[in-house]
């Protein structure tokens, strides 16, 4: 025994490596029957898969130029990490840009911008955009909401997202006047921090369903009435992650916390199908939306992908004839978010936001009932520029998601689907959701959203406007690579957006419906000013 210890221990550094290798180089000639490259290049084929594996890593960060990565670029990331910290989000030497590629978007500057005075509420808050149309104002809703920010989060759910992650969400959401979309997962207690709540269920009626998995009237009412951050409610029809395709969420899932949330059984595959199984077509869902609201009281919704036109222009005319409908509708772009979904899906069906929208906003001002409708736009967004495209093709808010996930941490790794995601994000790992400092990512989440309003506030200015709502389809032009080179979206898309009503965005703050706390919360700034000053005694 002693000789083969002494044997071993004389064996250098080296020899281990060359016998560990000349195993792995046995292993796949003689006993690897799957895969080819190992087999045929033993050893050296196993590099080969090790590049394979980092490889996104690689491009992401040696390989890939500023401008060149999908679905956000560098130069995009880097600027809502900066915004998100509030450091300078500035660049200097100029745009590296293509400014004449294929869609390129300019913003028509005025010759003189618009003067804010000082009783306007922009000359003390520079970051105040609140919503210029009143949900649930047409129908006469019992508790009608103004968003308080044109720039919100959206359907996110917790166990898609870590518990930390919707908190810091949240909280963030709370600092910045925002609402916050629960996705489809149910109202966890991450989502009752501070801010205003849009509920949001889909076909699994996850947190709003009985024993049977059928939607329950009697539990979105106690839901409503339990939680008054609750503002609004959203049917999702289609999102553009998957459009028409349902799901599975697996039993090893599902913790005790989920089911309670979702108000699914533990331990079993819960099924979210294709269709709603609450109401039958186009007139079934305008009286399914019309008894949530009657029953809440709250403004209600829909959001979808866009694909076939012919039920939209069936639910506009129907809405037209009846006076009912949705009070809110939420367009999702086909070009996918943060739903994991099979390729085919992601990149094929339905219609990105840009063309679907404008698809479905003509067939809306065709039947004159754009007043009745916020529009709502969700597809990659979550930009400046991008935001004064959507309102000026007619949108009225905007709800960011990918973009929010980045200002708490995201680094886009794409593992949104494997539950590994690396930033503790997109994931029920807890280890990895440890890492997650709830205080801080929701400071970094209200910067995000405070210094994207600021400069949409200042491209709005630039314009000649007061509220992004006056944009006009004239007020933006876009490359379209053809003899032309260079069209209005009026005349790209052959529509003009509907004018808003709009006074002021003093008339706006004085709303009794305004949400996000803000008239209490800008009372307690004054009086901290005052204090300051010393013209309050305390």
């Amino acid at each position: 025994m002693d000789a083969i210890l002494s044997f071993l221990g004389d064996i250098p550094w080296w020899g281990w490596i060359l016998f560990f290798l000349l195993i792995v180089a046995v292993r796949d000639i003689f006993f690897n029957k799957r895969h080819t490259i190992s087999h045929n290049f033993p050893v050296l084929g196993h590099l080969r898969y090790m590049l394979e594996t980092i490889g996104p890593e690689l491009r992401q960060y040696i390989v890939a130029n500023n401008r060149e990565e999908l679905p956000f670029n560098r130069i995009e990331r880097g600027w809502i990490y900066a915004s998100a910290k509030n450091e300078n989000n500035y660049e200097g030497f100029g745009t590296d840009r293509d400014i004449y590629e294929p869609n390129y978007i300019f913003i028509n500057n005025s010759l003189l911008p618009f003067k804010v005075t000082k009783d306007n509420p922009n000359y003390k808050n520079p970051y105040f955009v609140p919503c210029a149309k009143l949900m649930g104002g047409y129908h006469k809703r019992r508790r009608p909401y103004r968003p308080a920010s044109v720039i919100n989060v959206s359907a996110m759910s917790f166990g898609s997202l870590s518990a930390r992650a919707v908190e810091s969400l949240n909280k963030g959401c709370a600092m910045a006047y925002c609402y916050h979309n629960t996705g489809e997962g149910g109202l966890s207690p991450y989502h009752k921090t501070g801010a205003d709540v849009v509920f949001h269920f889909g076909t699994g009626y996850f947190g709003v369903r009985d024993d049977d998995g059928k939607f329950s009237m009697e539990k979105i009412v106690k839901l409503v009435n339990d939680n008054p951050q609750v503002r609004a409610i959203e049917v999702k029809l289609s999102q553009g992650a998957k459009p028409g395709k349902g799901g599975v969420l697996p039993g090893s899932k599902i913790t005790k916390e989920i089911a309670e949330i979702r108000h699914v059984p533990l331990g079993k595959d819960v099924l979210s199908p294709p269709e709603h199984s609450a109401f039958e077509g186009v007139e079934g869902l305008i009286e399914f939306i019309e008894d949530i609201a009657e029953a809440t009281g709250l403004p209600v919704g829909i959001k979808s992908a866009v694909g076939r036109l012919g039920e939209w222009e069936k639910l506009a005319k129907l809405m037209k004839e009846t006076g009912k409908g949705p009070d809110f509708i939420t367009i999702d772009g086909g070009e996918g978010g943060t739903g994991a979904s099979p390729p085919s899906f992601a990149d094929h069906v339905s219609l990105p936001w840009l063309f679907g929208f404008a698809e479905v906003y003509k067939i809306f001002k065709k039947h004159d009932i754009c007043d009745r409708v916020v529009f709502i736009g969700s597809g990659k967004l979550g930009f400046p520029a991008k935001a004064v495209m959507a309102f000026s093709m007619g949108a009225d808010l905007v709800n960011v998601a990918r973009e929010a996930m980045m200002s708490i941490g995201c680094i886009q790794a794409q593992q949104c689907h494997t539950n590994k995601c690396p930033s503790g994000v997109a994931t029920q790992n807890k280890w990895l959701e440890r890492g997650i400092n709830v205080e801080d990512k929701s400071v970094r989440a209200h910067f995000y959203f405070k210094n994207f309003r600021k400069e949409l506030i200042e491209m709005t200015h630039a314009c000649g406007y007061e509220h992004p709502c006056q944009f006009t389809m004239d007020d933006v032009d876009m490359t379209v690579g053809d003899k032309n080179l260079i069209k209005t979206l009026a005349q790209s898309f052959m529509y003009h957006k509907c004018t808003v009503p709009f006074e002021s965005v003093k008339a706006l703050s004085d709303c009794p419906h305004l949400g996000g706390n803000y008239h209490e919360k800008e009372a307690k700034k004054e009086v901290k000013e005052m204090r300051k000053t010393n013209k309050v005694r305390y």
